[in-house]
């Protein structure tokens, strides 16, 4: 009789072995989405790799390397310790409201001396890797009893208050979402989603009492940002000039007027995307749109050829995060959604955000490189 461990996990499967594993077609979409996002930090600075492309591409490299080590970490691994990463980071936020530093009015910064983190963004995936723990091996008997969704639904709750408190909308709103994308794939019903949604609408006018004066503004300006054209509706009239000017082909690579004649503000981060389609027009902002939706495409396909629940749902989070990230962004300097300050994923500006990602996607490549491995209930392997 075959060893359990060497029945799923055979000797000759070695590092080497894992490495061809790797979906490199995959990696190849991300570096080219990047790329992208190297040449309009170039342009943004005016032509010049400093002091944003290359500090981007250093940081891309750096991710790319944890990408592939998360890749070849066994993804049983991840089962085992993902509530210790959960608690981890959690602790993480409550450091921030105690020692955060401060930066544009929010605190969500922890100052590590070489550099900043954002506890936050950290979360995202801490979430993911803790929901998917938890419906990892449940039946869907289990699933649909309510007692048994209350220690899911607080670790989605406890991360997004103390996000809120930050505080951080936009970020509190992800977490909230990528949590139901994985409640709805791991079976929960569509009727307590409604339900949910319903009590939600009805909070809102009691929610409304509890927003910043700034987070209000944000609201009332995207329902008429030419009610203050030079103060709050600033930013999303100038990105709407911007993408009216482009057209269909654009104005050329650098020859920006919004953005170059500095009248599109953070157009390095949030606003990058109304530069491109301002250089590039049209076809440049679908060409782009193109490549994100080949990557969320290959999200779902990783997600769904996993023999394992834990392998499925990691995919599943990390595939809406990235997806929540792209919608967004884009939705929010196109005037769809009010302005949160969410970047646009492997384009804008920004360590946090760009190491997060890519650590994700080293999840995410993962369940694809232990597609076949039959993970038990508690993590260890079991015959097939």
């Amino acid at each position: 009789m075959i060893a359990r461990d060497d029945a799923l996990n055979p000797p000759s499967f070695t590092l080497r072995q894992k490495l061809w594993q790797v979906h490199w077609l995959f990696i190849l979409l991300l570096i080219a989405t990047a790329g992208v996002g190297f040449a309009m930090l170039y342009s943004a600075a005016g032509g010049s790799i400093d002091p944003w492309a290359s500090r981007q591409m250093v940081r891309f490299g750096v991710g790319m390397a944890v990408l592939i080590a998360v890749a070849l970490i066994d993804i049983r691994l991840w089962l085992k310790y993902a509530y210790v990463f959960y608690m981890a980071t959690l602790a993480l936020l409550v450091g921030v409201e105690f020692v955060g530093i401060e930066g544009k009015g929010a605190q969500r910064w922890l100052d590590l001396g070489y550099f900043g983190l954002q506890p936050s963004e950290l979360m995202k995936i801490a979430l993911v890797l803790a929901l998917a723990r938890h419906f990892h091996g449940t039946s869907i008997d289990d699933v649909r009893r309510v007692r048994y969704l209350l220690v899911p639904f607080l670790l989605v709750a406890a991360p997004a208050a103390l996000v809120l408190r930050q505080p951080d909308l936009g970020t509190a709103l992800m977490l909230i979402i990528t949590g139901a994308a994985i409640f709805f794939a791991a079976g929960v019903r569509l009727w307590k989603f409604v339900l949910v949604g319903g009590a939600a609408l009805a909070a809102m006018p009691v929610a409304w009492q509890f927003l910043r004066d700034y987070q209000k503004q944000r609201v009332l300006t995207f329902l008429n940002p030419e009610n203050d054209p030079l103060g709050a509706g600033y930013h999303i009239i100038q990105s709407k000039i911007a993408f009216g000017s482009g057209g269909v082909v654009g104005k050329g690579f650098m020859q920006g007027t919004q953005s170059h004649l500095n009248f599109l503000p953070e157009m390095q981060t949030d606003f990058i995307f109304t530069m491109l389609a301002e250089e590039f027009g049209l076809a440049g902002s679908l060409a782009l749109l193109g490549l994100y939706v080949i990557i969320l495409i290959y999200g779902v396909a990783i997600s769904l050829r996993c023999r394992t629940q834990f392998g499925r749902l990691v995919g599943v989070g990390i595939t809406a995060t990235f997806f929540l990230y792209v919608f967004i962004n884009m939705a929010m300097v196109m005037g769809l959604v009010p302005v949160v300050g969410v970047p646009l994923p492997l384009i804008s500006y920004g360590g946090t955000a760009m190491m997060t990602l890519l650590f994700g996607f080293g999840l995410l490549m993962g369940a694809w490189v232990h597609r076949d491995v039959v993970v038990g209930r508690r993590g260890l392997s079991e015959d097939l």
